[in-house]
């Protein structure tokens, strides 16, 4: 039973930091390069940043280049999006799952991220 659990959104200012969290289960993590997705309201889902499962280069949407870092934990199965110097325009449910624009598992709830003063 596959699972993919988001955390660690909220309500932010504009400027603030956010960890999120996507804690994976039911398949061979390690196997699989994963990406951070997002749906602001009332527009499509978005790849936000995507992450190789071993080696290779991590990459970002250029809205979030240069402030947003993808990373993973393998043996904690486990993966990360740093969010920094966050705008009203991150304002969005962030979601994780595989990467590429197929095959991808079933959504889960993600994680609300507000940025707002």
């Amino acid at each position: 039973q596959v699972q993919l659990v988001e955390s660690g959104g909220g309500l932010v200012q504009p400027g603030g930091s956010l960890r999120l969290s996507c804690a994976a289960s039911g398949f061979t993590f390690s196997y699989y390069a994963m990406s951070w997705y997002r749906q602001a309201a009332g527009k499509e889902r978005e790849l936000v940043a995507t992450i190789p499962s071993v080696g290779g280069s991590t990459n970002y949407a250029d809205s979030v280049k240069g402030r947003f870092t993808i990373s993973r934990d393998n043996a904690k199965n486990t993966m990360y999006l740093q969010m920094n110097s966050l705008k009203p325009e991150d304002t969005a449910v962030y979601y994780c799952n595989l990467a590429g624009r197929r095959s991808h598992f079933s959504w889960g709830p993600g994680t609300q991220v507000t940025v707002s003063s």
